[in-house]
């Protein structure tokens, strides 16, 4: 299976002396293209900032990561710009949207600068908002804020989705249709879907899930039978 991300001897610390934080302490993971991979673990475990230097929006103390081929600790900023332009998409717990702008305008905002984007009203059907495309922020639940936020972040047809806590600040009912639509990207358009969250709860339905303590990995763990999002107990 080929290989999406490679990291090697990776630590990450912030601050000096006796005020450092070590936020991890030298990762060594490999990320198979085309799962639903969970990242796991309490607040301070390191999980976000393996999300961010892997999704190219941190740089890290000590390592390496690769890309396929790509070695992103060797790039200088623009061409880290160039990498997350290109390959990636970034879901984040608040939705990050424009309130001045539509469903569809929000997510133009991606496609303007993409090399090969989807229609804006392509990326809303895919995440069920077909009929909402000239709604508001502000006239949509928070469900479909973060489906906005996901059409706005597969847009640009991205070879990896970073998800950090996508389903933090929703209650189940709307969490599950979330990842409803997180499934859908997988299967339909063969993104890998790297997800961040401290529930244990969605663990079950990710191809693989890291588990992180004190910014090591403790266990990487492969399942043999997934649940569906539907299925997963809030």
């Amino acid at each position: 299976m080929p290989v999406a991300f490679t990291t090697r001897d990776l630590t990450k610390t912030y601050g000096e002396g006796r005020s450092a934080v070590h936020a991890l302490r030298g990762v060594d993971v490999e990320i198979p293209a085309g799962e639903i991979v969970v990242m796991l673990g309490a607040s301070g475990s390191g999980k976000s900032t393996l999300l961010n230097i892997l999704g190219g929006l941190d740089r890290p103390s000590s390592g390496t990561v690769h890309f396929r081929d790509l070695c992103l600790t060797d790039l200088n900023d623009a061409r880290l710009t160039r990498f997350r332009r290109q390959h990636v998409g970034f879901v984040f717990q608040f939705y990050n949207l424009m309130p001045s702008l539509t469903a569809r305008e929000n997510v133009e905002l991606v496609t303007e600068i993409a090399e090969n984007p989807m229609a804006p009203e392509e990326a809303l059907e895919v995440v069920g908002l077909k009929q909402r495309v000239d709604h508001f922020p502000s006239q949509l639940s928070g469900g479909e804020q973060q489906r906005v936020a996901i059409a706005r972040a597969i847009a640009k047809q991205p070879e990896v989705l970073f998800c950090d806590e996508p389903t933090g600040a929703l209650d189940s009912a709307t969490g599950r249709a979330v990842l409803e639509v997180l499934h859908e990207v997988n299967a339909r358009l063969g993104a890998t879907v790297l997800m961040v969250t401290h529930a244990a709860n969605i663990a079950g339905m990710a191809h693989r899930v890291i588990r992180l303590a004190d910014g090591q990995i403790r266990e990487v763990e492969v399942n043999a039978t997934r649940i569906a999002p539907a299925e997963v107990v809030w």
